[in-house]
């Protein structure tokens, strides 16, 4: 297997292969033309998230900076947006599904380093993969690792370090971050007997 194909199937790899040194300075070229658009030229900076992205939904909005390794292991769904300074390490597939929104400094990781000292130094290294569902929202600064799940709804506090699995319609917050609570997707689950509020006068 290649290194590339390592890499896609959560083993070791060595990140200074020369094919892999060749697509992370691909996509730097492309960030680097995305992150110095004209903020009025949409057309170009849809031009550019295509190229980029292995999925590129309706609607996306990314503000500049943003960076990734890759690119190509991302995924967004549709209506979804990144706040200022968003960092994706996309060393394993990432999908963001729709109507979710990021703030500004978030960060998602998929790669990660044996505890090994003597094989870090061997430049081994390897990635998991980060799934985040539909109409989520990830306070500013908040850092998802490797290999974490979050599910349809939830809120991550801004600050959170996500070290594990989020279940759905639920707000985590803190490091590591933890479930405070759980709620009803009021659309769906309300109970038919709570009346509805009064408009205001």
């Amino acid at each position: 297997m290649s290194e590339k194909e390592n890499m896609l199937a959560g083993l070791f790899y060595n990140s200074l292969d020369p094919e892999l040194v060749r697509l992370r300075q691909e996509a730097r070229r492309t960030l680097w033309q995305y992150n110095a658009t004209d903020p009025a030229d949409e057309s170009k900076r849809r031009e550019l998230m295509e190229k980029l992205f292995g999925q590129a939904g309706k609607n996306l909005i990314i503000e500049p900076p943003f960076y990734c390794d890759y690119g190509s292991q991302i995924y967004f769904g549709d209506n979804v947006f990144l706040n200022f300074n968003c960092t994706i390490l996309d060393c394993a597939r990432v999908e963001i599904g729709n109507g979710c929104m990021l703030g500004p400094n978030v960060q998602i990781y998929t790669a990660t380093h044996p505890l090994d000292p003597k094989a870090r130094k061997e430049g081994k290294e390897f990635a998991s993969p980060v799934k985040i569902g539909s109409d989520v929202w990830i306070g500013g600064s908040a850092v998802i690792l490797p290999g974490v799940t979050i599910g349809d709804g939830a809120v991550i506090g801004a600050g959170a370090v996500v070290t594990k699995d989020v279940p759905a319609l639920s707000v985590a917050v803190g490091n590591p971050a933890k479930v405070l609570r759980q709620f009803y997707n009021f659309k769906r689950d309300i109970p038919k007997d709570i009346p509805a509020e009064k408009p205001a006068n």
